[in-house]
């Protein structure tokens, strides 16, 4: 085997060892809506437990990340391929986080429930979901427009945290209980969980995007912060 056949080889097992990594974050973030959508305490805690995995993943490859460096030292697009994946290990880890930020508010909420949640919050978790879906095969393919895609509907998941916020605010002006409003509190907290895993979906779509073009563009651009940001094309 030729040193460039076996070094073709190494990049393509790291773009597998992401991918999966990413279909891991998917199922452990739909397990994490479910236990909140059922209150379902076990399956929150093997949300908390597979956290784990996703983190230990991470560190592998980035050992392998940098042996590549090491070894090859690639250049140019391949280069690009190496720097990007050790920002969507980072980003994928930081959503397993979230997915286990959501899991921890099954046991509160099974001990004071809430009278009603924001309608927002199931369209919210699907959305990002799909995102994440739609970024990981983006990666697979090199497909720039898919990418492009995936940044897009970030703004209608910061629209419904908007609404979700809103609401809750109103909701707790409201409640009687301490438990009560703790517990709206709550779905404050998940609101930003989701929101929060959009962003990082995004960056992941950001970053197959400089991968395949070699340029750099934030696509997620708070618009508050900067209300004459442009639109994502």
């Amino acid at each position: 085997m030729t040193t460039r056949v076996r070094y073709e080889r190494e990049l393509n097992e790291l773009q597998s060892r992401i991918l999966q990594m990413g279909a891991t974050v998917e199922e452990q973030f739909a397990m994490a809506l479910q236990a909140f959508d059922t209150l379902d305490i076990t399956l929150a805690h093997s949300v908390q437990a597979r956290d784990e995995q996703v983190n230990r993943t991470r560190f592998e490859i980035e050992d392998a990340c940098f042996n590549l460096i090491v070894t090859q030292q690639p250049v140019a697009r391949d280069l690009r391929l190496v720097l990007s994946a050790m920002n969507m290990i980072v980003d994928l880890e930081r959503m397993g986080d979230q997915a286990k930020g959501v899991a921890k508010v099954v046991p509160h909420l099974v001990k004071y429930p809430v009278e009603s949640r924001p309608n927002q919050l199931k369209p919210m978790g699907q959305m990002v979901l799909t995102m994440l879906h739609q970024a990981m095969l983006a990666y697979a393919q090199n497909n720039v427009d898919l990418a492009k895609l995936v940044a897009s509907q970030d703004d209608q998941v910061d629209y419904l945290y908007g609404e979700v916020f809103g609401q809750v605010l109103r909701a707790m002006a409201t409640a009687g209980e301490t438990e009560q409003i703790a517990s709206e509190f709550e779905m404050l907290r998940v609101a930003r969980e989701i929101e929060r895993f959009g962003d990082l979906a995004t960056n992941v779509a950001e970053r197959v995007i400089y991968q395949v073009t070699g340029a750099m563009k934030e696509y997620n651009v708070d618009r508050d912060a900067d209300p004459e940001a442009p639109r994502t094309e």
